[in-house]
């Protein structure tokens, strides 16, 4: 285990519901605008996801549990997974949505819980709360049985399990049990004593992450949110031969920043129509409680202990010499069933534009956002149309319910795709259930089974009651 992993700072009680979601990893979509109002349309932009993006290694400190359904139990393997991060780092996390498999060596970023399962979870708090009163976060096993009258000696794969778990029984609403005793005392402790907490803030974000303006003036501003001590901010790969600098509001280069500074982009006055993009990162501790999603259909994560870890986001600039200078954001917003699409309007004149086959007009100097209603679990495709070519479309699939929400939890044992086996003897990920393409062995096998997190793609590309 890693001994150096911590919690990120707290950041209070959370509202009783999460009504629009924070941006889906910082995705960004914005279009350059030619002269005279005129839109050239975007070329399909790469997201850039805020956070931390890590690798999943596989299931590394785990137990037995069984789980009651209608068509008889099924043994799976609980605990911690470990992540290693792109830049340096590792994680460790517990899993959501037990009826989705895991993908091998499946890539995840970092995102806020209305993106995932948990934005509509009225529990989301109290998995937090576990997460920041159990193993790993509590690695003195000895207090950590005292505390929770567990009977006998609780080792890591006890309170791994355990943990998972207390944790299922609230993101999933399903009948488990842990199949050793004193990984099933520490699961009813945690799970009786669970408290609603807030949702932990992002390691890092750019605020907001696309903004627009005209050549000859200061673009933005662009806040930094961060635990880190300290951001490195990066300008645009061809700032060199754009002109196009990153300052602070008195125009002073700006190559540093802490959470809560500004930052603009700096365009030359005789600068064409165009788009750049900036690049923040630094090195923290990633809060504990953070969910982490996958785009290839891989179970939900969410962060139970960080090393030092590497994490980024980006934020980009748009200019136009005149007309409509729009800077489009996207996000999922679980709570209202969609992605949330947010238009900005830097000139005096209205924009229109056309999104789901309706006309929008965002007033000058004021932003709209409109919500696309969409099917769970289904992929969905859509663009935003302007005056002059204007266009900027948006691929991705929601995937806001767990498997045992989206087909009830009495069936939950048959029901669906079929999850991969565990073979309990090793413990690398092909062997821990996140094969996807072994059979289910209902009644016998050990599986590990988790969600599908992909994420809002720009193509080329459940909170808490009260507590108690």
């Amino acid at each position: 285990m890693f001994s150096s992993f911590s919690a990120g700072p707290a950041r209070g009680r959370g509202s009783a519901r999460l009504a629009a979601g924070a941006l889906v990893s910082g995705l960004v979509a914005t279009a350059a605008l030619a002269g005279a109002g005129t839109a050239v349309a975007d070329e399909e932009t790469a997201p850039g996801h805020s956070g931390a993006a890590a690798t999943v290694g596989g299931l590394k400190t785990y137990g037995t549990a069984v789980v009651h359904g209608a068509a008889g139990d099924q043994q799976v393997s609980a605990g911690l997974f470990e992540m290693s991060v792109e830049g340096g780092g590792m994680l460790q996390t517990y899993c959501v949505d037990i009826q989705t498999p895991t993908q091998k060596d499946a890539k995840y970023h970092e995102t806020a819980w209305s993106g995932t399962s948990l934005g509509v979870n009225e529990d989301a708090g109290r998995i937090r709360w576990i997460l920041r009163n159990s193993y790993p976060q509590v690695n003195d096993l000895a207090a950590l049985a005292k505390k929770a009258g567990v009977r006998g000696r609780l080792t890591e794969q006890d309170a791994a399990a355990g943990t998972q778990v207390a944790i299922w029984r609230y993101s999933d609403d399903i009948p488990v049990d842990a199949v050793d005793p004193q990984a099933e005392q520490l699961a009813d402790y945690l799970q009786k004593n669970a408290r609603n907490e807030g949702e932990p803030k992002a390691s890092l974000a750019l605020d907001p992450p696309a903004v627009s303006g005209r050549p000859g003036e200061l673009v933005g501003p662009v806040t930094v949110r961060t635990d880190a001590r300290s951001v490195t901010v990066s300008p645009p790969a061809d700032a060199a031969t754009s002109g196009v600098r990153i300052v602070d509001e008195d125009g002073e280069p700006v190559t540093t920043a802490a959470d809560g500074g500004q930052i603009f982009f700096e365009v030359p006055e005789d600068a064409a129509a165009d788009t750049v993009e900036l690049t923040a990162q630094a090195s923290t501790t990633v809060p504990v409680g953070r969910a982490f999603v996958s785009e290839s259909r891989s179970q939900t994560q969410v962060l139970a202990g960080s090393s030092e870890s590497t994490v980024s986001a980006k934020a980009s600039a748009t200019w136009a010499l005149e007309g409509a200078i729009p800077a489009l954001a996207a996000r999922e917003n679980c709570a209202e069933g969609g992605v949330d699409v947010t238009v900005t309007n830097q000139d005096d004149e209205p924009f229109t534009f056309e999104l789901a086959g309706a006309e929008h007009t965002v007033a000058g100097g004021a932003s709209r956002t409109v919500t696309v209603a969409l099917s769970e679990d289904q992929p969905y495709d859509f663009t935003v149309k302007g005056p002059g070519g204007f266009e900027q479309r948006f691929t991705g699939m929601l995937d806001c319910l767990t498997r045992a929400a989206e087909i009830g939890t009495t069936t939950h044992a048959l029901t669906g795709p079929s999850p991969a086996p565990v073979a309990l003897a090793d413990t690398n990920l092909a062997e821990t259930g996140s094969s996807s393409a072994t059979p289910w062995i209902a009644g016998t096998a050990i599986a590990l089974v988790v969600l599908g997190g992909a994420g809002l793609v720009v193509t080329r590309r459940r909170n808490a009651p009260s507590g108690d």
